[in-house]
């Protein structure tokens, strides 16, 4: 039944707590429940009213997936591509996106505090309004990533490419850790580059504190 609640176990004696409220989303996942496959093929799929914290969906497919409010606190979606995936308003508390895609992914006012962002590509995101209390960005690739308005409470960055848009609403309390810059700082109509050691005081200034370091260069011979 569309949107029912379940309690029997399978797949590693995991369910979703409510499946979505569309019927070929919850078709695909009953049949990926009960298959020995390791990939769900999701993409372009449309799983809002679904709840699908503490799944394991490792090297699945969300491409232009719609997953807009989706509950998927502690879900892990290691190696999982989510390019261009609509997660406005979705709740990854605690999630694992360790090396994830998200490049062109809506994160507009979703919550993502305590996750697992190790290596994770966030080309062209929209991330506004988020919350990213405490998110570990270590090795992340944040381009173009659109922040204005989000909460980078106490989160730790690490050689991060941190080539953000933000506000001064942009929350950085606490932020720790070292990134390459610079950031693009928007003010009413306009816009200006941040980077190096005005970066680094432009973010203590708001409770931060973060090194700026060289890009990494190619050793010599390699391309």
């Amino acid at each position: 039944m569309v949107g029912e609640t379940v309690s029997s176990g399978i797949r590693k004696n995991w369910n979703p707590a409510a499946f979505p409220a569309d019927p070929a989303a919850v078709k695909q996942l009953r049949e990926w429940l009960a298959s020995d496959e390791f990939n769900l093929n999701g993409m372009e799929r449309d799983f809002r009213g679904a709840d699908l914290s503490g799944g394991d969906f490792s090297n699945c497919w969300f491409t232009d997936a719609v997953l807009v409010g989706v509950r998927l606190v502690g879900a892990s979606f290691y190696r999982a591509d989510l390019q261009s995936a609509d997660l406005t308003g979705a709740d990854l508390t605690a999630a694992d996106l360790v090396k994830a895609n998200l490049d062109e992914a809506v994160l507009r006012s979703a919550v993502l505090d305590g996750a697992d962002m190790v290596g994770a590509s966030l080309s062209d995101v929209d991330a506004r309004g988020a919350s990213f209390r405490g998110t570990h960005f270590i090795g992340a690739e944040l381009l173009d990533t659109d922040m204005r308005g989000s909460d980078l409470s106490d989160a730790v960055v690490k050689e991060n490419y941190f080539e953000i848009k933000v506000d001064e609403t942009t929350v950085f309390r606490g932020l720790t850790g070292t990134v390459f810059g610079p950031i693009t700082v928007i003010s009413d109509n306009s816009s200006r580059q941040v980077g190096g050691a005005e970066l680094e005081a432009w973010i203590s200034t708001r409770g931060g504190q973060v090194q700026v370091i060289p890009p990494r260069r190619p050793a010599v011979g390699t391309r």
